[in-house]
């Protein structure tokens, strides 16, 4: 799955190329870097990759999903619906910017159930942000269609799916804005890095500003920019950009690789009569960086939990119904609002109010989902062997089961 399994020696020419110059901000020193501008070159080529008219690199996911939402007018009391399955950075942001995450169910697409969102509905709701999980989409013709109809923004967070598409777009590019993460662990890697994809040439001007102290980039030099609005500094470095430029040109590498171990492992477990797959709303457009897969109840599923930890196959094989990071369910330090600055009174509302047996649907889903990240460095044998081992502990557990019962 993540592109650091194949980092070599195009990272090293490229980072080399900005450590031979010195400069490495992203901004200024026009003549020492010698015509180097990484960054420049990275947000040209996530522009002609996935098909948009701008990109603007930032610092991280979170730093991209924070700038999204300012630039898109998204503050202080708006709520953002949200699903219960997701990474922290996403409610983090909608946080940051003074705006409301109202938690939703997720469906089998592991991402926002349409029917919960038409539920959560209020007169405050400003934006409707799907997140993209384990590098499939979510069901985005009918949230378009809601948002529509209730004139909401789409922000897709596209963080864990950079590549993937949805009827031939690539996710990220649908809504109002996208954003995606390069972090050490994603598809393509900057190390640290994260960037914001828009076809509105507004929403882009905002977050090139928003993203850099608010300055408009307009002036001779750093001192001669204006202001027009008050921003922060989620800048990228050309270091974090130079790895990002050289992991992009492998792209449609790590993307064939990870269908093909995908598939390997999908016709070993789906001989399974216990196991069914995450519904993909477009199957032809996932990434493949994640195997996704339920079994019949929440027992069953922790026995299997079980069962690949006691044979030492439970690395890579994600249970999230239990993960500190990704589910409602363990984010005690939301439904406390333990935050070292003093929430608005909306937010400190809705918080303290979340209830952790609140989302039936979402766990009636999660506790039986499984998900398996895909190597991008395993031979067709190491692939067969992993698929082999999980569908032996499955048939043991499922063995088992059956004698107790």
């Amino acid at each position: 799955m993540p592109g650091f399994e194949l980092f070599g020696p195009e990272e090293r020419k490229e980072v080399n190329d900005v450590l031979e110059t010195g400069i490495l901000m992203r901004y200024g020193f026009d003549g020492p870097r010698k015509g180097i501008w990484k960054s420049k070159e990275l947000e040209a080529a996530i522009c002609k990759t996935i098909n948009c008219n701008y990109t603007q690199l930032v610092s991280s996911g979170t730093a991209a999903l924070t700038t999204a939402l300012a630039a898109l007018g998204i503050g202080a009391g708006d709520e953002v619906i949200m699903p219960t399955f997701t990474f922290v950075a996403s409610f983090e942001s909608v946080l940051s910017v003074g705006a409301v995450p109202v938690l939703t169910d997720v469906d089998e697409t592991l991402t926002l159930s349409p029917e919960a969102v038409r539920k959560a509905i209020t007169l405050r709701t400003k934006c409707v942000m799907p997140v993209h999980m384990c590098g499939a989409m979510a069901d985005l013709d009918p949230l378009l269609k809601i948002c529509k109809e209730h004139n909401l923004i789409l922000l897709e967070d596209a963080c864990q799916s950079f590549g993937a598409k949805y009827k031939g777009k690539h996710l990220g590019t649908i809504g109002h804005a996208g954003t995606f993460s390069f972090d050490f662990v994603k598809t393509v890697t900057c190390a640290e890095g994260g960037g914001i994809v828009t076809n509105s040439e507004d929403v882009y001007t905002k977050c090139d500003g928003y993203s850099d102290h608010g300055h408009d980039h307009k002036g001779v030099d750093r001192g001669a920019d204006l202001h027009p609005f008050i921003g922060y500094n989620y800048r990228i470095s050309e270091l974090h950009a130079a790895v990002g430029l050289a992991q992009i040109r492998k792209l449609d590498q790590f993307l064939a690789i990870q269908k093909k171990n995908h598939s390997i492992l999908k016709n070993i477990l789906e001989e399974l009569p216990e196991v069914s797959f995450r519904s993909i709303p477009d199957p032809a457009g996932d990434s493949h960086t994640f195997l996704s897969w339920f079994l019949p109840t929440e027992e069953m599923t922790r026995g299997v939990v079980a069962e690949l930890k006691q044979q030492g196959v439970l690395p890579g094989n994600f249970y999230w119904f239990d993960n500190n990071w990704h589910y409602f369910r363990k984010w005690d330090h939301l439904r406390q609002a333990a935050t070292l600055s003093k929430l608005n009174d909306a937010q400190q509302k809705t918080l303290m109010a979340l209830d952790p047996a609140g989302y039936p649907a979402s766990d009636k889903i999660m506790s039986r989902c499984i998900s398996t990240a895909i190597g991008l460095l395993w031979t067709e044998e190491q692939a067969k062997e992993k698929g082999q081992k999980i569908a032996a502990a499955i048939k043991k557990v499922a063995a088992t089961s059956l004698q107790v019962g």
